[in-house]
Parts: C-alpha cells; structure tokens; sequence
C-alpha cells in the first residue's frame, strides 16, 4: 500500500476517533467543546507525526511556523484532556483497516515482547526501578506485540509496566480480541503454557512455540522417544480433578494431565467439590524434535496438520519468527519509538 493511501486512511481514523469526544476525553462533556486553534484532532495528528525535536521544534514543524501555530504549554495542556485509549483506539482502527486490505484467510503472526525506557516518573509504581551501583532511577514499559511476518504489520500491542508485565495474560487477551478468522501464532520459549495454547486452539487458529528441551515444561512430562529427533502426536485431557481414579489416569502420560490450582488455566473451574464430575479439557497438538545444528536440536509443539507441515517445514516457520526481534530494532531506532514527549 502506498504512502499518501495509508496516510488518508490514518487521517480517516484519527477523524473517526474523534467524533467520540465524550468518551476519550478526561472531562467528558466538557474537553475540546470550546472552539480552539486545536481540537483534539490536531493534537492527536500532531503527536503521531512527531520525531525527536524538542517539543517547539515539533509544533514549528507541524503548524509550519503559520498563525495557529500554539505554544508549547498551550499544546501540553490540550494533550492533557485526552485518555490514553484514544491512541488504542487510533491504532485498533488503522490496523483492522489495514487487516481488512489483505487478500489472504491465513496469517502467520509472530509474538514478542520488547522493553522501552520512558521519562523517569517514581509516580508509576508499575514501572519505576530504583537505581543501583550509582545507577540513576529509570522506568521501563514493556510492548507486546503480535506482528504479521509476511506483511509487516503490528495487528495488536499492549503495553504494560515492566513490574506488572504479564506475556502470558497480553497473548491471550490479544488472541481473544483479534478480528483475523485464520492464523498461526509462532513464539519463543517463554510462551510455553497450556493456557496459551488453549486459548489459541478455541480461537480456531494454530500455534507454533518453542519448548525448553530438557525434563523441565511441557516436554519433561510426556513419554517420548529416546531418538534425537521425533515427530509424536499427542491428545492430552487435562483436569484440576484428583481423585483416585483421577489418579490412575495420570499414569497414561501422553493423555492425561493434571493442572494445579495455582497454574492459571481458563478453560477448567479453580476450584471442585468431591461431588462434582471431573472436567477435562482436551488440547491437542504435535511435539517435534529436530535438529538445527549437527549437535544441538529445538523441540517445538503445535498443532499444525504433519501431512503438510512437516519438521523441515516446521524449522522454516519458526526461523521465520525472527522477523519480529528485527521490527521491534526498527521501531525503535528507525521510526524513533524512543524519542517521547
């Protein structure tokens, strides 16, 4: 898509967003109802655009040094009437734009998360870090993002404090409200989770993620092969349920499991009483093991169909998902994802 297409489409967003003043502004019924040199459209086309100038710089350049060029306090002030979903909102409606545009009912998403340092605030509880070894006090916000690998769009980001930074809860909830009907979600080995990939499989989508290799995880609990490389399907129920005959199932390893009270999954109660009936929840997928070096292997699980995935192919994906660890370096030192105001 063209430069001067994805910019009428952003302006279009920006103008959509900001026909519903009540609910993004911080005083409802109260914020931008007065005719201003800058309406709360302005103000949020002019912070999208800007780069790494001081904030006067910015305005000079934006306004292009004419008459209804604000002051900087004035512009500040303005900002500060405006909810932070907003800028959600902004983001959500260009990239289902964007979504919509693509030809294609199969997405190959990646997931990642990136950490960026903002303004020092000991305010922010959730991203304040005090300072050590003469190091002064920072904060940090972490980025989730699920990137699309072959068009180079983020079709979700949620930001958190690095103190409260939740991978496994931003997946899911990303997972639950994205409007593409088809896709595989490849990730590293820290979204190894049976309610990760559960929540993908409700989702009618596929997973690819990488599991720790050793008697630890997902892995360490399933009867496999002793060859170094394999290709085994498995059908596992899962239960918080534990009674005797619970029990005796557990023994089948590559078909029962349990799961813990303390171990968050969505799809089984927290809690059971000795007179209800066990709950299963049935995930299935395919453990792979294959080699990428002449002595070192990669385990994987996904749910992917072995007739037309095989491990080559497998390997291929999941190479792939590097795509994102390079769009995150030039998010940030590139567009200037750094430089905040």
């Amino acid at each position: 898509m063209k430069p001067k297409h994805l910019k009428k489409l952003l302006l279009s967003e920006i103008k959509a967003v900001s026909e519903k003043l009540n609910e993004y502004c911080v005083s409802s019924g109260k914020d931008f109802t007065r005719k201003r040199k800058i309406t709360f459209e302005t103000v949020i086309k002019t912070l999208i655009g800007m780069e790494s100038k001081s904030l006067t710089n910015e305005l000079i350049t934006a306004f292009d040094m004419n008459s209804e060029m604000p002051s900087t306090s004035a512009f500040v002030q303005q900002r500060y009437k405006i909810k932070p979903e907003a800028f959600k909102a902004v983001f959500d409606g260009f990239s289902l734009q964007l979504i919509n545009n693509i030809k294609t009912d199969f997405r190959i998403l990646a997931v990642d998360g990136s950490d960026v340092q903002i303004a020092t605030n000991p305010d922010d509880q959730t991203s304040y870090h005090q300072g050590t070894n003469g190091q002064r006090p920072y904060n940090l916000l972490h980025l989730n993002a699920l990137y699309d690998l072959k068009n180079h769009i983020y079709t979700d980001a949620i930001i958190q404090g690095k103190l409260n930074t939740n991978e496994h809860s931003a997946l899911q909830e990303m997972v639950d409200n994205s409007k593409i009907p088809k896709a595989l979600v490849i990730a590293d080995r820290g979204y190894e989770s049976f309610n990760n990939m559960s929540h993908i499989q409700e989702k009618g989508w596929f997973f690819l993620i990488r599991v720790k290799d050793g008697i630890n995880g997902i892995k360490g609990g399933l009867d496999l092969p002793e060859t170094d490389s394999f290709d085994v399907d498995i059908s596992l129920k899962l239960t918080r349920k534990k009674t005797n005959a619970v029990k005796k199932l557990f023994k089948d390893k590559n078909h029962y499991r349990s799961i813990s009270s303390t171990q968050p999954f969505d799809y089984l109660p927290l809690k059971n009483k000795k007179s209800d009936p066990v709950i299963f929840y049935e995930l299935k997928f395919r453990i792979v093991r294959f080699p990428i070096s002449e002595d070192s292997y990669e385990t994987i699980i996904t749910n992917l169909d072995s007739k037309r995935y095989t491990p080559s192919e497998l390997k291929k994906l999941y190479a792939a998902r590097w795509g994102i660890e390079t769009s995150f370096r030039d998010l940030k030192y590139t567009i200037g994802l750094l430089d905040f105001h």
